[in-house]
């Protein structure tokens, strides 16, 4: 059986604590979880002397993916057993209905009996899941999470915005580039997107988050928000337009306190946003994890792409390698928002991550139980 971890949202530490300021922008119902029986406390526990064979595991279930992590602790962090990814489309609708609707649940609910499924087949004995914007703001969300309990045996805990912006941060940070300057990290979601300013000076762990904003627009919430003729040409330019505007306003408040002039100022992004976008500068044929996660890309170079599928059709999209039929209607508003975020800091390159809150989920499991990374 698997003991199923929920830390508190407040949690600090080694692994990253909060003690810069917070802007919360935008709608957001703040919904917590029902009170869910837990797990017996001794379910899941490995024998003395088989601590050694512990599997841990995290899930990640955001507005647009249902995504699993499999790992075991080695000597230089973990290594990773079994991995899992299928687009839910959680929010689609949410921001017309503010309810998830059925059609989402059941992919949603598909998606996490293949997770539990690797779960027991994986032995894995400690693990933590997670429910992010989507879940936070539909007034169904609670119900869900219930259904989910019921059906799959997952304990989601829906997390706030902080706490998903300091996972973001503890799982990707190793990536960032070398320097002394200040860094930006960023978390292109689904429903919301997290920019993190951090201090990473005389920091051998995670760095210190000095600032932060989560904004309501994610590629799913912002793709809903515009309605327009996608065959006529000046349509979608003027979309894209106002799609940038929009994640402006809501980066407004922490842009206003970001550092001016300062030299030396580091970029990271995770997000299918950013990993979609570096393979197109590639041209690889398809996704190559190995390749993407840990690239530096130039910025200017991230710009010109964008500009260049804002102007493309969806079919024209749609025959992108890297892209296809499955992120082709999302990927415009993915770009709108990375170009919102380099008009308000103008790194020269850009750190692209293909990891984030499941990695930070496992370090802080590992941590807890002793796994000191």
């Amino acid at each position: 059986m698997v003991q199923q971890s929920r830390p508190s949202p407040q949690s600090s530490g080694p692994t990253g604590g909060f003690s810069g300021k917070r802007v919360r922008s935008g709608p957001g119902n703040g919904s917590k979880a029902a009170a869910i029986p837990p797990p017996s406390p001794s379910r899941g526990i490995a024998p003395h002397g088989a601590r050694e064979r512990r599997s841990y595991a995290a899930i990640d279930l955001g507005t647009n993916n249902c995504r699993l992590l499999i790992a075991k602790p080695s000597a230089d962090g973990f290594i990773v057993v079994d991995a899992f990814s299928r687009i839910v489309r959680l929010g689609e609708g949410l921001a017309s209905t503010g309810r998830i609707s059925d059609a989402a649940i059941d992919r949603a609910i598909a998606a996490l009996s293949v997770c539990a499924d690797k779960l027991r087949r994986r032995h894995v004995t400690l693990a933590r899941s997670v429910a992010t914007e989507a879940c936070r703001r539909a007034s169904n969300g609670t119900d869900f999470i219930q259904r989910v309990y019921r059906e799959t045996g997952i304990a989601l805990d829906i997390i706030s915005a902080q706490e998903e912006a300091r996972l973001a941060v503890l799982g990707c940070h190793a990536l960032l580039e070398p320097g002394n300057g200040p860094a930006l990290i960023f978390d292109i979601g689904g429903g919301s997107t997290e920019l993190v300013l951090v201090d990473s000076n005389g920091s051998a762990g995670a760095p210190r988050i000095v600032d932060w904003v989560s904004a309501p627009w994610g590629v799913v919430s912002l793709t809903e928000s515009e309605a327009f003729d996608h065959g006529d040409r000046d349509a979608r330019l003027a979309a894209y337009d106002r799609m940038r505007a929009r994640v402006s306003e809501a980066f407004a408040p922490l842009a206003r306190r970001l550092p001016q002039g300062a030299e030396d100022i580091r970029l990271l992004g995770t997000s299918g946003t950013v990993t979609t976008l570096a393979s197109v500068h590639l041209n690889l044929p398809r996704y190559d994890r190995q390749v993407i996660d840990g690239l530096i890309v130039p910025c200017e170079s991230m710009r010109a792409i964008s500009e260049r599928l804002s102007t493309m059709t969806l079919a024209e999209r749609q025959q992108l390698p890297c892209i296809g039929t499955e992120r082709a209607d999302l990927v415009v508003a993915g770009c709108a928002i990375l170009e919102a975020i380099l008009d308000i800091w103008p790194a020269e390159r850009l750190g692209v991550a293909d990891r984030g809150i499941r990695e930070g989920i496992l370090r802080g499991l590992m941590d807890r139980d002793g796994r000191v990374m």
